[in-house]
């Protein structure tokens, strides 16, 4: 039997469930907005680029509120509340300084959000359904790394942002089908 499960919040992986699903939905909408205006950096997509690590902060407060399974995923958590804030406040700022900078700025909290999903995603192995969560911040990881670079490129884009997003949104689909299959043989 997995203690883990066993101390956990009866209602943990259903909350985490109906989370992972709304991040789904919400990544594969931003994803094809933001595609479809990759190549300006006009208002709104100045808007959407700032939204989405909002979404992000929210999505951890709820994850926070209803999900606190022990003390190293809360903490994870926080320090990604605290992570998302700092990239709304910077590509806030990047925006306004053009695409590189955006890459960079996104880059930089894609790298450090990733391997805050990986500690979390480890802490909550027990739940099920955190393999893709490992994976994803595993990925997200490389891919920031890979955003950075892109930055110092001629014809650098926003459209690889897009592609980012909706993968993770695919992990977090996968995450909150595997948590509905765990719940139900528990």
């Amino acid at each position: 039997m997995d203690t883990l499960v066993v101390t956990a919040p009866a209602g943990v992986p259903a909350a985490l469930r109906k989370l992972y699903m709304l991040r789904f939905a919400f990544a594969a909408v931003w994803a094809g907005s933001l595609f479809a205006m990759a190549d300006t950096l006009g208002v709104f997509t100045a808007a959407l680029l700032v939204i989405y690590p909002l979404f992000d902060v929210a999505c951890a407060v709820i994850d926070i509120r209803s999900a606190r399974v022990d003390a190293r995923s809360v903490r994870g958590l926080y320090v990604n509340v605290v992570l998302s804030g700092l990239a709304v406040i910077g590509l806030a700022v990047a925006v306004t300084s053009g695409v590189p900078a955006v890459l960079r700025v996104w880059g930089v909290w894609a790298v450090t959000a990733g391997v805050v999903q990986l500690v979390v995603g480890a802490a909550r192995r027990g739940l099920g359904g955190q393999w893709a969560m490992i994976a994803s911040g595993f990925i997200s990881t490389l891919a920031g790394t890979s955003f950075f670079m892109q930055a110092g490129k001629d014809g650098a884009s926003l459209g690889s942002l897009a592609g980012y997003a909706f993968l993770g949104g695919v992990f977090f689909l996968v995450s909150a089908l595997r948590l509905g299959r765990t719940r139900a043989n528990v």
